[in-house]
């Protein structure tokens, strides 16, 4: 995913979509439209609406207040997910990714 994004903030999507295999580009014209639709973009109008108006705040403020039990709740559940599993194995699959880490999770 890093790769995808630093090819569109050096070039745009037309250079990602030039750096990427044909196979992935044309993934991306034929679901893309399955993904970001209209209702994509009226849910994100909603959470920003949320955000404007104060209430992501509110709700996260109230969320602290109890010791940010679902907030804790979703993170461990989120770290259980099998693309976690699958990523880990990958990863050390990869022993010059820790080389250049920007977290040192022993640390915290």
């Amino acid at each position: 995913m890093k790769l995808i994004v630093d090819l569109i903030f050096e070039g745009g999507i037309a250079t990602m979509n030039y750096s990427i295999s044909n196979t992935a580009e044309y993934g991306e014209y034929v679901s893309g439209p399955r993904i970001i639709n209209a209702a994509t973009k009226a849910e994100m109008k909603r959470v920003l609406d949320d955000i404007q108006s104060g209430k992501f705040t509110r709700d996260w403020m109230l969320e602290n207040r109890v010791n940010q039990t679902s907030f804790k709740a979703m993170r461990a559940k989120l770290a259980t997910h099998p693309i976690e599993e699958v990523g880990e194995k990958l990863r050390a699959m990869m022993p010059w990714i820790k080389k250049g880490a920007l977290v040192d999770k022993a640390r915290n």
